[in-house]
């Protein structure tokens, strides 16, 4: 099965949830990249989230296009550590980029919430 029609045979909701996930990783990506660009000025803690946050959005994404029977237990971890990702980005409220990724990040929570609360 290719992925798109791994994702034409999802619902509407995991699909939202899987491109929240996607998009939310990209950004995390992008994110450290441009905090290891900084130095100093990056804080320790903000990476340590961006890290977690890209790897649990990965792995989340993943779960959901398979099928896994783990599939919510991994979308309420998901959101709990995208919302740790936001809370250390909005720490730095005056760089665009970790705006941008705190706002990818709670994207992701809602969906990543709503698909807990789902049977999949």
């Amino acid at each position: 099965m290719t992925q798109a029609e791994s994702m034409s045979a999802m619902s509407k909701e995991m699909q939202d949830c899987v491109a929240a996930c996607m998009e939310c990783h990209s950004v995390c990506e992008e994110t450290m990249s441009a905090c290891m660009q900084m130095g100093g000025q990056a804080q320790m803690q903000i990476m340590r989230a961006l890290m977690d946050c890209a790897d649990m959005t990965r792995m989340c994404a993943d779960m959901m296009m398979r099928r896994s029977s783990m599939s919510a237990e991994m979308c309420a971890m998901c959101a709990k550590a995208c919302e740790t990702c936001a809370e250390a980005c909005m720490s730095m409220p005056d760089d665009p980029q970790l705006m941008r990724c705190a706002q990818a990040c709670r994207r992701c929570v809602e969906t990543c919430r709503a698909m807990a609360g789902m049977a999949m």
